[in-house]
């Protein structure tokens, strides 16, 4: 199985709610990672699983919606605690969505909120 992974780091900001989880519960910021990885068994005719420079754009199009942006503030996080794996989910939907090609049948998106601690979300295409 063929994978590539194409990665970006931003920041963003955000507060946790619904606990007391001390300083989290405050605007805080956080030195993301973000790594996207598509496998897929047939390269297209190209010779590529998935041209790098579309993963970039979609990469592009996330960091203008997240880089600098205090996450509480987003439709997407209204009203729930924007967690590290909520975070990781929303942006596998929107990953999924953009780069559903009929040769990639799986996708991983890890997300890295600080040098030593992730979460992941990984699924069948």
């Amino acid at each position: 199985m063929y994978e590539i992974n194409v990665q970006r780091d931003f920041i963003a900001r955000h507060f946790l709610i619904g606990g007391d989880w001390g300083k989290e519960n405050f605007p805080h910021a956080h030195p993301y990672r973000l790594e996207i990885h598509l496998f897929g068994n047939t390269l297209d005719q190209h010779g590529y699983l998935v041209d790098i420079t579309v993963v970039e754009d979609v990469l592009k199009k996330l960091m203008e919606k997240y880089e600098n942006q205090l996450l509480n503030d987003l439709p997407e996080f209204e009203a729930i605690n924007p967690s590290l794996e909520r975070f990781v989910g929303e942006i596998y939907q929107q990953v999924a969505v953009q780069l559903n090609f009929d040769n990639i049948s799986r996708l991983r998106i890890v997300l890295w909120e600080t040098n030593d601690a992730y979460a992941a979300m990984e699924r069948e295409l």
